[in-house]
């Protein structure tokens, strides 16, 4: 007599068999797309090695320091880190943005830091580590060139001065004029607070001296310089406050003297503004 074939027990092996082949299958796709996704993550230089990525902001729109051309960006600020970071084997992956947002976008750990004339002020070290300066600015107000009620400080009392929001330039006019005798309008841009003053919106503009006079150079602007800078800044690269920044910091360092002492700070300096802006002057030291 043959036994009985119990169909339900054959079909309860098939099924596990069948879940078996699927858990295999599910588990062989999740590693691949693992290892796909590790990849992705990962930057590979010409001879496939693996990258170390440097994430640098800057506005775009710095003449001379960090803007573009046609279509690239390029620059004094630009330059110098694109050569630092070659020299130290890292890759920079630039972002651009207005210069508040650059600033809250390092603050908010999206950027390792920026490289747009950031002035290295008490504020600003307490909430980051800065390299050694690598180049020195005044806070310059300059006033449309037809403007001939406007020759010396003075004579913006009452009247307004533009420029651009999140900047150093800012606190300085306040420190300038503590009595609130002069109306301070900020811009998201330079360009729009440079055209105020230009169109005789505004009475006054305030930026970095040297990038002033290089602006006013490259495109003949009818601007002119009143009185003597408020304040002379030395600028440099911010760093987190943590063990990561530091060893950004202390590089960026080490290759920043490396370029003073071959002369090329001093050559890219020359090539961006005319004159050697990179040591402190008699003044700051």
């Amino acid at each position: 007599m043959k036994p009985a074939i119990n169909n339900g027990n054959i079909y309860m092996q098939h099924g596990v068999e069948k879940m078996k082949k699927s858990i295999v299958l599910t588990l062989s796709v999740l590693v691949s797309l693992t290892l796909l996704s590790a990849c992705d993550n990962q930057e590979k230089d010409s001879a496939g090695q693996n990258e170390k990525v440097l994430r640098v902001g800057a506005t775009g729109l710095s003449y001379p320091g960090a803007y573009k051309e046609n279509g690239k960006l390029t620059g004094f600020d630009v330059e110098l880190t694109n050569e630092i970071a070659n020299n130290l084997h890292y890759k920079v992956e630039w972002v651009t943005s207005d210069f508040s947002g650059l600033m809250g976008q390092l603050e908010g750990n999206k950027l390792d830091t920026v490289a747009n004339v950031v002035a290295i002020t008490p504020a600003r070290q307490e909430k980051y580590n800065f390299s050694d300066p690598y180049s020195y600015y005044g806070s310059q107000i300059v006033t449309s060139s037809q403007n001939n009620e406007i020759n010396n400080l003075n004579d913006f009392d009452g009247k307004t001065i533009a420029g651009v929001l999140g900047s150093n330039h800012i606190k300085n006019l306040q420190k300038a004029f503590p009595n609130n005798n002069v109306t301070i309008r900020t811009y998201e841009t330079r360009d729009g607070a440079m055209t105020d003053a230009i169109n005789r919106r505004v009475e006054g503009y305030v930026n970095s001296g040297p990038i002033l006079m290089a602006e006013i150079k490259r495109k003949n602007l009818p601007l002119k310089f009143v009185g003597q800078p408020l304040v002379v800044e030395a600028v440099g690269y911010p760093f987190h406050k943590d063990a990561s920044g530091d060893a950004f910091r202390q590089q960026f360092n080490q290759a920043l003297e490396t370029l003073r002492q071959n002369g090329r700070l001093k050559a890219l300096s020359e090539k961006y503004f005319g004159e050697d802006i990179t040591n402190a002057p008699v003044s700051t030291k």
